[in-house]
């Protein structure tokens, strides 16, 4: 069933109209749109899975609450990901310590290691260990992991491995009650079936082929920053997607072919193990992803008692602009409907946590006064 409590301006209730209106108009005036100033970020590299570099900014207010890490899609940097720094001066502004990052071969990140992306496999113990970092820094739990897009598969990944590697005792100075969950906007859930929709789709093949020529350059700029890691011949065969991962990554990871590469990285079939809350915001008219999806994601998430899935009518893929009768309607600052959610509903989780101790503590005193009365 369609959450209809969402809904954009008339001229952007098509998938395609609003994704793009976002990532080419919405992207040139979002500083407009808030009030909120950007956080005085510190820069800070932490150390990842594999040991691989990994450089973000952390953010910590006075007093802060609770701390918010995340990272964008495919493709960008930190500098670029307005999306992602919107989210930033939202966090900042109502408490949270926010922490962003430059994932595996993206950004100063890709400066420091030559390493490429794992499309969650390592990325997800990535989020783990940068937040045991920023923990050590000052940040406080519960740590909430989110992303948009592929991001967003990182994040529900970074679910999984926070609990494997708290459980392990690895000791990285972080404890299963530190981590909250995830929440995220439009998350990659199946690659295979979605590239092979997007390629074939009339308008959804050319959003194919403009991330497809992101990747080659970034592809490129490991190149020329680390000589010798990586063979240009490759680099120049690697034009879609597909071709990325075929020359690039899947060698480096062991897998004999991207689709098993795919079977392996992909989020949907985590959806049923989750453990901790998690919130998924999905759009049925998302045109970067196969629609045959949506009845296995709602049928995972009712299953799972630990994930709240968001699922709307309207949104295209990381667009959720607002119309004013809507943004009236929820009462936000501003038109940024999914980011605002993610908040409210990370404030709903704290605050049923903050009441299921002070009812815990509650019951003890009553434990502890009866007790004393006994005697």
């Amino acid at each position: 069933m369609c959450d209809s409590s969402y809904s954009p301006a008339w001229f952007l209730q098509n998938g395609v109209v609003l994704t793009v209106y976002t990532a080419l108009r919405a992207s040139r005036d979002w500083e407009r749109t808030t009030q909120n100033p950007e956080p005085p970020y510190e820069e800070k590299i932490f150390i990842g899975a594999q040991g691989v570099p990994i450089f973000g900014w952390v953010a910590i207010p006075e007093n802060a609450h609770t701390t918010i890490v995340g990272t964008y899609g495919i493709t960008g940097d930190l500098d670029d990901q307005w999306y992602l720094r919107l989210l930033g001066r939202k966090a900042y502004a109502q408490g949270y310590a926010v922490v962003l990052f430059d994932w595996r071969a993206h950004g100063k990140t890709a400066q420091l290691s030559p390493t490429l992306t794992s499309d969650g496999l390592y990325e997800g113990e990535d989020f783990v260990r940068i937040s045991a970092a920023a923990k050590a820094m000052g940040c406080p739990g519960k740590f909430w992991f989110t992303g948009y897009s592929l991001g967003g598969q990182l994040a529900l990944w970074a679910v999984k491995a926070a609990v494997e590697l708290t459980r392990e005792d690895e000791n990285l100075g972080l404890e299963d009650s530190d981590i909250g969950g995830a929440a995220v906007i439009c998350p990659s859930l199946d690659s295979a079936r979605s590239l092979s929709f997007l390629v074939k789709h009339p308008v959804g093949k050319y959003f194919e082929r403009a991330i497809a020529r992101q990747l080659k350059k970034l592809a490129w700029r490991i190149h020329d920053a680390h000589p010798g890691t990586i063979d240009p011949q490759a680099i120049e065969r690697a034009n879609s997607i597909w071709g990325f991962d075929e020359e690039l990554v899947i060698q480096r990871l062991g897998f004999p072919t991207v689709e098993a590469y795919y079977d392996a990285s992909s989020a949907l079939p985590l959806l049923p193990n989750l453990t901790k809350p998690t919130l998924i915001i999905y759009a049925e008219d998302d045109p970067f992803f196969e629609p045959a999806i949506i009845p296995e994601l709602q049928a995972a998430c009712a299953n799972n008692p630990k994930i709240d899935l968001v699922l709307t009518r309207y949104g295209g893929h990381v667009g959720y602009i607002s119309s004013k009768e809507c943004q009236r309607q929820a009462k936000d600052p501003d038109k940024w409907w999914a980011w605002n959610r993610i908040l409210e509903w990370i404030g709903k989780q704290e605050k049923t946590k903050s009441i299921h101790l002070t009812s815990q503590s509650d019951v003890s005193k009553h434990q502890l006064g009866d007790r004393y009365a006994s005697n």
